[in-house]
């Protein structure tokens, strides 16, 4: 499965947050090209800040291979990163990240910080962004301005 393909499915992880009044925010994990883990946003169903579809996917991948070290995972992700899902991915070693749209307002994967790449700290990840940017943005876009 290529980048694009995985982000495909990220999309369709990400729409399933929108039953119960999420950010659509999808994510998938990656071990060879074959999906692992995948999740969306739950912040509002679970009422969990850190219920990031990141920071679950992560969880989730962790679970299934019994260790927290993941660093030949690809982390495939709708909107980039978030300090706090940055920090997630560093921590578990994850391998790679690849993301769709910019974060302009918390982006800390290219936008506002770079954090997954900062020589400062113990591990860094590959990243890829802007797949499907266009697509995943618009998930966005619609989504708030559909509650102004």
């Amino acid at each position: 499965m290529d980048d694009t393909q995985a982000m495909q499915l990220a999309i369709e992880e990400a729409l399933l947050a929108l039953e119960h009044e999420d950010v659509p925010v999808g994510a998938v994990v990656l071990v060879d090209g074959q999906v692992i883990a995948k999740r969306h946003n739950e912040r509002q169903l679970t009422g969990d800040p850190t219920a990031h579809a990141e920071v679950l996917a992560l969880r989730d991948a962790a679970a299934l291979r019994g260790d927290w070290r993941l660093q030949d995972i690809t982390l495939v992700v709708t909107l980039e990163p978030c300090a706090m899902c940055a920090g997630a991915a560093i921590n578990a070693r994850v391998g790679r990240v690849v993301f769709g749209a910019y974060d302009p307002k918390a982006g800390a994967a290219a936008t506002l910080y770079n954090l997954l790449v900062d020589p400062r700290l113990n591990h860094q990840c590959e990243v890829s962004g802007g797949v499907l940017a266009e697509k995943c943005g618009k998930i966005m876009t619609d989504f708030f301005s559909e509650r102004r």
